[in-house]
């Protein structure tokens, strides 16, 4: 992508890391969510680092937001790594039951261990771990069936650390959304702007943009990504193809036809309607 690079690493982030490196002794299990629209780029690099010793269990939120070929070949990709996923929709409570029994085995397994060592069992203390507006919170209320945690579709909601009891057998704790101080892979740092992962001062929107639409080109050969030029064309008007092949010339064009908008605005536009799932289900990443 063009420069100026995407960086993102506001102070509340960096408070939450240190608060979390202090809460991680505590905590027996940690339940990581990443964004199933791209999976690898909401990864943390550290965590692996930050979870020695503890039980992980990986959830991919947001599975409405990708075709069920991406959610499959992701599963089968991740099985090969030798992590089982648990895919969910907090939004509509999809797969948040598996979630929970999942997180209640894990807390049977830890208590057998106790019992075995002369310990008395107790609820798994679990920490729900991710990038911003991954949907970390969401998952939450789903699983308490009650908004008990503040929760939104964008980054930098949840500031600081909180528990809350879920029945006898579980206790979360709502930690904020974890960001590596720099993002070295541009690609991954242009799709996290455009899944709305990291705050909008972090990058020229109408660049992010333009990329975005070389990234739907690109993407509309690979099986099971979901995209469709055609409902491109069909939602603006504007091929992209020909004469406005290149984004910024479509861009441009596709402003001109919405006459209230000029390229800026087209440009928040084709993102939002892309967060929407207005353009379809369509996974930015997909195994090699």
């Amino acid at each position: 992508m063009s420069s100026p690079p995407i960086q993102w690493y506001p102070g509340h982030i960096a408070k939450a890391e240190q608060q979390l490196k202090r809460n991680l002794d505590k905590v027996d299990l940690v339940i990581e969510v990443r964004d199933a629209r791209i999976p690898l780029a909401t990864g943390h690099p550290h965590l692996n680092r930050w979870i020695t010793g503890k039980q992980h269990l990986l959830v991919i939120n947001r599975r409405d937001m990708v075709t069920a070929e991406a959610r499959e070949a992701w599963q089968q990709w991740f099985k090969g790594q030798g992590q089982s996923t648990v895919w969910c929709d907090a939004k509509a409570g999809t797969g948040v039951k598996q979630l929970q029994q999942a997180a209640i085995r894990a807390g049977d397994q830890l208590n057998e261990r106790r019992r075995n060592r002369g310990m008395r069992p107790r609820p798994v203390r679990a920490l729900t771990l991710g990038f911003p507006n991954v949907g970390k919170s969401a998952l939450i209320n789903r699983l308490v069936k009650q908004k008990v945690v503040a929760s939104a579709r964008r980054a930098g909601v949840t500031r600081t650390l909180r528990w809350v009891r879920l029945g006898q057998d579980l206790d979360l704790l709502d930690a904020p959304g974890v960001l590596p101080p720099r993002l070295d892979d541009q690609r991954a740092a242009l799709h996290l702007a455009l899944c709305d992962d990291i705050g909008q001062a972090a990058y020229d929107g109408e660049l992010v943009a333009q990329a975005f639409l070389r990234l739907l080109a690109a993407l509309e050969q690979r099986q099971g990504s979901g995209v469709s030029l055609t409902l491109l064309e069909s939602r603006y008007g504007i091929p992209l193809a020909g004469d406005t092949a290149d984004p910024a010339l479509w861009m441009q064009a596709a402003a001109e036809r919405h006459t209230s908008a000029d390229t800026a605005r087209m440009s928040q536009r084709l993102m939002d309607d892309f967060r929407k799932s207005v353009l379809g289900s369509i996974a930015l990443e997909l195994p090699v």
